[in-house]
This record gives C-alpha cells, structure tokens and sequence, in this order.
C-alpha cells in the first residue's frame, strides 16, 4: 500500500513540474527557447513508461505517464505551430 503513495506523490511531483511550462507556452505562443531533441525524447521515454506500467499492471505509473505524455505533447504541439 505505502507503494503506491510513494508512486502516486512521485507522479505528482514529475507530471506537475511540467504543468508551469505548458501554461506558459500556450499563454505566450512562444516556444522558440524550448529544445525540439529534448522533448522528443521526453515524450518517447514517458511513452515507454506508461506502456511499461500497463505491461505490469501498476496503476500510479499508468497514469501519471498517460497525463504527463498529454502535457508533453502540448508543449511540441505549440512548438509546432510556433511562428519564431
């Protein structure tokens, strides 16, 4: 049981630290600082997991990697559409 707070405070803290840079991306529009290569990679790795914790059946990870692969792929959609 302790497993899965620790899990489920892991994803909160992971998945909201990507929370302030999605709010300012799409208030701002500008995205031009932001690292294509870094997010990518960002967004496979987050896909991975979250496969992984469906594999294994672990529910914190499941989630926290379907909502934090939504913020990521926020971020690259407003980088796409970045006029910089």
């Amino acid at each position: 049981m302790i497993h899965d707070w620790i899990g489920y405070f892991a994803a909160v803290c992971t998945t909201g630290s990507l929370i302030p840079q999605a709010i300012k991306a799409y208030r701002s529009r500008k995205t031009r600082d932001l690292s294509w290569s870094m997010y990518t990679i960002n967004a496979i790795g987050v896909a991975l997991w979250l496969v992984y914790g469906w594999i294994v059946n672990d529910t914190p990870l499941f989630i926290a990697n379907v909502i934090t692969l939504a913020f990521v792929l926020i971020i690259l959609l407003l980088k796409a559409f970045d006029g910089d």
